[in-house]
């Protein structure tokens, strides 16, 4: 299975759309997914973009769960009510809509940050701040690379 890796900064068009990249597009296509599914991101100020299988995911954790509990509706207010479908158009391009640019600051560019099986959309100085701060804390607590 293709993954995505790696972080590209593109620069959002005048009609509020920008490029996904091309690596990003293939294991897109590699994985056969076309619907993607972009759900707000718990810990990060990050909009989390995959397939039909991370939805799948959340709702599996929403069904383990007593459907009247509070952690199963807390869930499903994250999952569904912080969720959204869209489809790339016929060059690859995703539309910025308020629904990321609400959540995210993003404004005139965008950063792609590859999450393994599904990726993000940052706010660039967001990102760069967040990837630092992982960084400084792996060092931190003493763990290497490799």
């Amino acid at each position: 299975m293709s993954r995505f890796l790696s972080n590209v900064t593109s620069r959002i068009d005048a009609k509020g759309r920008v490029s996904v990249p091309a690596a990003f597009r293939s294991a897109l296509a590699q994985g056969g997914i076309q619907e993607l599914y972009c759900i707000q991101d718990f810990v990060f100020p990050a909009i989390s973009i995959g397939g039909p299988e991370l939805l799948d995911r959340f709702e599996r954790q929403i069904a383990a769960e007593d459907p009247f509990s509070l952690q199963a509706n807390q869930m499903s207010l994250l999952i569904h009510g912080g969720g959204v479908f869209v489809k790339l158009d016929a060059e690859g391009r995703l539309m910025v809509s308020d629904f990321i640019r609400d959540f995210t600051g993003i404004t005139a560019e965008v950063t792609f940050v590859g999450r393994a099986d599904h990726f993000q959309l940052w706010q660039p100085q967001a990102f760069q701040e967040a990837q630092a701060a992982a960084r400084e804390e792996h060092r931190r607590r003493g763990m290497r690379s490799g």
